[in-house]
């Protein structure tokens, strides 16, 4: 019974030099791995990194909201040169067709990560304001990606920052099943509200963190949420848990998380570990 990151990014650019070995230690520890996408290029390569092993490796392919315009240019995700400048500066015109042959791979689970990221504003890292033009693309884009999930049968892996709303009602206009709420740090009645179209949730290791006075705690929408919708994740390389807080993270430390839920949940190690694995077959469809 593995351990599963279910929301990862091996095939990023911050994993270039050491890829082959974070897999290696991530499948000696029998932990298993579903590599997402952000845009074409880094979907593509979740979906032949997939390929390269018998087992282990899973693929989830879509476009990211930041990336449906003008967006920050991210190192660890994309890499340098021109190449990677020169798409930052113009965005990705979401391709149904080009997505649609990658989604209907046998290592494809999901369509994803999609949805609508309100907190950056145009061509930086920092929160600014996205105009009415920039929403309604990405609500354009979220909507295509909601069709491709349902047209081919895969889950749908959504992002959803400083959105909610809007998220919520597209994804019950569009008509949404098998979800995936990643990263999910919202109230209870958010986590209600997304229970009611039969959403599973994933957590990161930034539940591990201290929250801060205004931000909300995971704690006790965890406790909350039935455990057999829960899910774990890294985000790697992103949000490293303690103990591994300011290190780039890797599927390894997925284990940090589960030991997180399962406290909360109440459960062993070993029972989260089995609820976990059992939840990621059924909305990924995988044995």
């Amino acid at each position: 019974m593995p351990f599963i990151d279910c929301h990862t990014h091996v095939q990023f650019a911050a994993f270039k030099d050491d890829r082959k070995e974070v897999v290696a230690r991530a499948l000696r520890d029998d932990i298993f791995m579903v590599n997402v996408g952000t845009q074409q290029d880094t979907s593509q390569k979740a979906v032949e990194l997939a390929h390269e092993y018998e087992s282990g490796l899973y693929a989830v392919i879509g476009l990211h909201p930041i990336h449906t315009g003008k967006s920050y240019h991210d190192d660890q995700e994309l890499g340098g040169g021109e190449a990677a400048v020169g798409f930052t500066s113009r965005g990705e015109v979401f391709d149904y067709g080009y997505y649609k042959k990658l989604a209907l791979d046998p290592k494809t689970v999901g369509i994803g990560e999609c949805g609508l990221d309100y907190y950056h504003g145009t061509g930086n890292m920092e929160h600014g304001t996205l105009g009415v033009e920039e929403k309604n693309k990405q609500e354009e884009v979220f909507r295509r990606q909601i069709e491709l999930a349902n047209e081919t049968g895969r889950a749908l892996m959504v992002h959803s920052r400083d959105a909610f709303s809007d998220t919520l009602r597209i994804l019950k206009s569009a008509g949404a099943h098998d979800g995936i709420a990643h990263s999910f740090v919202r109230t209870i009645d958010e986590a209600k509200e997304l229970l009611d179209l039969g959403f599973y949730f994933t957590f990161a290791g930034n539940i591990t963190f201290k929250p801060k006075a205004d931000k909300i705690s995971a704690d006790e929408v965890i406790k909350y949420i039935p455990a057999d919708r829960l899910l774990s994740e890294t985000d790697a390389p992103y949000l490293a848990p303690v103990p591994f807080r300011g290190r780039r993270n890797e599927p390894l430390y997925v284990v940090e998380v589960v030991k997180k839920l399962a406290d909360l949940k109440g459960l062993s190690v070993g029972e989260m570990k089995e609820q976990i694995w059992q939840n990621a077959q059924r909305v990924f469809k995988i044995s």
